[in-house]
């Protein structure tokens, strides 16, 4: 495998950003690839400091990209920057320019941990002719999904508004519209049982249920915490290697 940082001008966000990718070593390029997306509290660089991703990443012909997501909840802000256009159009585009990147849904899946496992699903489902599938770890998933905006952080009201439900930030209202536009794409959610996004999880799974869309919703032992995570993304790569069509390398 080889890590690569790169640095590049975000025209969206109208400043430098970086990201992170793990390229393959194995397999027949162009390559599919996974967005890989962090928390409210860190950056690009932590699912590699973290977490084995390298060692797990390893075993697929696979590109994984972790961005700098800043505090910015990956949604369009209320009060500021397209952070949704920065990472489902802005950063895959940039990426397949520079890279070899296959360039259509198939090839495309996304996933992240707390903020970044809502992120993950705010791409996904407002971009579901782009991506084929996503996964969330422990996240906050009914952030956008309530009449007023969380208050875990100060930045909620700027980014979500002063009523998000039914807004574009909304993951139950954003699941509806793929849904009916008939570009669902495959989602696997996971969250510890000692996490204090538990309810969110199981709430968001509900809403899911009653809309008839299908998903893989588990819990298991743990927190929020990257013990619990380094655990689990490994069922997240073979999760999307399911849909990507993607064959474990021989010699991994």
């Amino acid at each position: 495998m080889a890590l690569c940082e790169i640095r590049w001008l975000s025209n969206v966000l109208e400043k430098q950003v970086a990201t992170l990718l793990i390229l393959p070593d194995a397999g027949t390029p162009p390559f599919a690839t996974y967005y890989l997306l962090h928390g409210l509290s860190d950056d690009y660089t932590i699912w590699q400091r973290r977490t084995r991703i390298e060692v797990y990443a390893a075993r697929w012909p696979l590109i994984v990209v972790m961005p700098d997501g800043f505090r910015g909840y990956y949604t369009n802000h209320d009060g500021g920057r397209a952070y949704a256009r920065y990472i489902g159009e802005e950063l895959p585009a940039m990426i397949e320019r520079n890279f070899p990147a296959r360039p259509e849904r198939s090839a495309r899946c996304i996933g992240g941990q707390s903020m970044g496992a809502y992120g993950a699903l705010r791409i996904a489902l407002g971009y579901p002719d782009r991506f084929i599938s996503a996964n969330a770890h422990s996240g906050g998933l009914m952030s956008g999904s309530r009449e007023a905006p969380p208050n875990r952080f100060p930045e909620a009201q700027q980014i979500f508004g002063a009523h998000p439900r039914g807004s574009e930030h909304d993951l139950v209202q954003l699941a509806a519209k793929a849904q009916a536009a008939g570009f669902l794409p495959d989602i696997r959610i996971d969250c510890g049982l000692s996490d204090h996004l538990l309810s969110d999880n199981r709430e968001y799974h509900r809403a899911l249920q009653n809309l008839n869309i299908p998903h893989v919703y588990e819990e298991f032992p743990g927190g929020h915490n990257w013990d619990y995570w380094d655990a689990h993304v490994p069922q997240s790569l073979e999760f999307h290697a399911e849909f990507l069509r993607l064959k474990p390398n021989p010699t991994v």
